[in-house]
C-alpha cells in the first residue's frame, strides 16, 4: 500500500470583516464567480489540489461569510448561504461542493446543541476564516470502512487512530470535522483536528470523474493528540435520542448539494446559450443567402425549441429547491423547537427537491451536448469549451444517490404519513 504524504499547506488569507448582510456580498459572490468560470475548465483538466481556488475564497472572505449566524455577525442567513453556494458551483462546481461541505460543518455547534463541547467552532471559523472539511456521521456499517477510534488519553484528552476517505475539502482544508468513536465508552464524538499536525497524513483523491477540483481525499490519523477543548461533542447513541433539529445536518447537506447540481446545470446552459448566439451570429461560410438570413435572426425552430425546454425544466427545478430551502430556513430558526412532524415534512421536500433537481440536471448538461457544435465540445488535444465537464461534474454528485429511494419515502409519506427515521446520517 502506499504510504500517505503530506499535502502542500498554504497560508491562509485574513478573513474579510465584513458582516453577513453588507450589500457588498452579492457583488463580491459575483465577481468571485466571474473569476472562477475564466479558467474553469483549465484548472478542471489539470485536476491540481485547489490550493489556489481556496486563496481566492479566502480572500474573498466566503469561508467566514457561509458559517452559522450569530452574535459575531459574520455568518450569512440559510437563504443567503444557499444563493452564494449556487452561484459559484455556477462557474466551478466543484468549489461549489467543497463550500456546501464547509458551510454545514461550520453549524455543528448548533446542530449539537446541549452536548456541544465548549468551542464554539461558528464564532472560531469567522474570526481565523477557517475552511473546514469533513463530515458530522461515522460512515456506514455497509462501506467497508473500519471508521477512526478515540483512546482515552486523560484529563479529557483523547488519541485519534484510524483511516478514512471524505468526498471533499480534506486536501486543502484548515481544520477537519471528524466523527470518532471512543474505546471505552463506545461513544461517538466529533473532534476538531488541525491538518497541518505532523500525526495526520493525506492522500488526494483518485483522479475522479467529475468534481476533480472538491479536494477529495483519504486522510490517516497516527496517534493525533486530541485536547478537550477540541471535542466539539456527543453524537446520540440511537435515533430515539436525537432531537428533531440535530437531524436537520444531513438535511442541510442535501439540499446544499442539490443547489450545486443545480448551479451546475444553470451554469452549463447559459454557457450553451452563449455558445449559440455566438454561432448565429457567425454563421459558417458555406451556408446560402437563405440560410444565413433564418439561421441569423436566431429561429431555428428546433433550438428554441430545445432551449425553451430546458430552461422550462431549470425554473421547475429552481421553484422545487426554493421551497425546500425556505422549509429547512424555517426548521433551523426554530431550533430546539422543532418537532418530529415539522422535520418530516422538511425531509419529504428535500426528497422532492434531490429528484426534481438531480433529474433535471442530468438531462440538462446531457443536452446541451447535443446543443453546441460537437466539435466544439473537446477535441482530441483538449482544446474547446469543454461542455463535458458539467455533465461529469453532475454525474459525480448525484451517481450515489438513488431517485428511487427519495421516491419511495415520499410515497410512503403521501400515502401512509409515514415518518422517515430520526438519523444523523445522510
Amino acid at each position: 500500500m502506499r504510504t500517505p504524504k503530506k499535502s502542500a499547506q498554504r497560508t491562509a488569507s485574513a478573513p474579510a470583516a465584513r458582516p453577513a448582510d453588507d450589500e457588498i456580498w452579492p457583488r463580491v459572490t459575483r465577481e468571485l464567480a466571474d473569476d472562477l468560470a475564466v479558467d474553469a475548465l483549465a484548472r478542471d483538466r489539470a485536476g491540481k489540489a485547489p490550493f489556489d481556488e481556496v486563496a481566492r475564497l479566502q480572500e474573498a472572505g466566503l469561508p467566514a461569510l457561509l458559517t452559522a449566524p450569530g452574535p459575531h455577525g459574520r455568518g450569512a442567513d440559510w437563504r443567503a448561504a444557499c444563493g452564494v453556494i449556487r452561484e459559484i458551483a455556477a462557474a466551478d462546481g466543484s468549489i461549489g461542493e467543497l463550500l456546501a461541505h464547509h458551510c454545514v460543518l461550520s453549524w455543528t455547534s448548533r446542530f449539537l446543541g446541549p452536548a456541544a463541547g465548549p468551542l464554539d467552532l461558528d464564532r472560531c471559523t469567522a474570526e481565523e476564516g477557517w475552511l473546514l472539511a469533513g463530515a458530522l456521521q461515522a460512515p456506514r456499517l455497509d462501506d467497508g470502512a473500519p471508521g477512526l477510534a478515540l483512546t482515552p488519553a486523560g484529563g479529557g484528552a483523547y488519541v485519534l487512530d484510524g483511516r478514512r476517505s471524505f468526498a471533499s475539502g480534506v486536501t486543502v482544508a484548515d481544520r477537519l470535522v471528524v466523527a470518532a468513536r471512543c474505546t471505552e465508552t463506545g461513544d461517538l464524538l466529533l473532534v476538531l483536528v488541525d491538518p497541518a499536525d505532523p500525526a495526520v497524513f493525506t492522500e488526494p483523491g483518485a483522479e475522479r470523474v467529475g468534481q476533480r477540483l472538491a479536494g477529495a481525499g483519504t486522510v490517516t490519523f497516527d496517534r493525533v493528540t486530541v485536547e478537550a477543548g477540541r471535542v466539539l461533542g456527543a453524537l446520540p447513541h440511537d435515533e430515539h435520542a436525537v432531537a428533531p433539529y440535530s437531524t436537520l445536518a444531513p438535511l442541510a447537506l442535501r439540499l446544499l448539494l442539490v443547489h450545486v447540481g443545480l448551479g451546475i446545470a444553470e451554469g452549463a446552459l447559459a454557457e450553451a446559450r452563449d455558445v449559440s448566439r455566438a454561432s448565429q451570429a457567425a454563421p459558417p461560410p458555406t451556408a446560402t443567402t437563405a440560410q444565413v438570413t433564418a439561421l441569423g435572426s436566431g429561429d431555428d425552430p428546433y433550438l428554441l425549441l430545445a432551449y425553451g425546454e430546458l430552461a422550462t425544466a431549470a425554473h421547475a427545478a429552481a421553484m422545487v429547491v426554493d421551497r425546500a430551502t425556505d422549509a429547512l430556513a424555517h426548521g433551523l430558526l426554530a431550533e430546539r423547537a422543532l418537532d418530529v412532524e415539522e422535520r418530516t415534512d422538511i425531509a419529504v421536500l428535500v426528497a422532492a427537491a434531490e429528484t426534481v433537481a438531480n433529474r433535471a440536471a442530468v438531462d440538462i448538461t446531457t443536452r446541451i451536448l447535443q446543443l453546441v457544435d460537437p466539435a466544439t465540445t473537446a477535441d482530441a488535444r483538449g482544446a474547446g469549451p469543454g461542455f463535458d465537464r458539467f455533465w461529469r461534474n453532475v454525474r459525480a454528485l448525484t451517481a450515489a444517490v438513488s431517485p428511487d429511494h427519495r421516491l419511495r419515502d415520499i410515497g410512503d409519506h403521501y400515502l401512509h404519513g409515514t415518518h422517515p427515521r430520526l438519523t444523523l446520517l445522510a
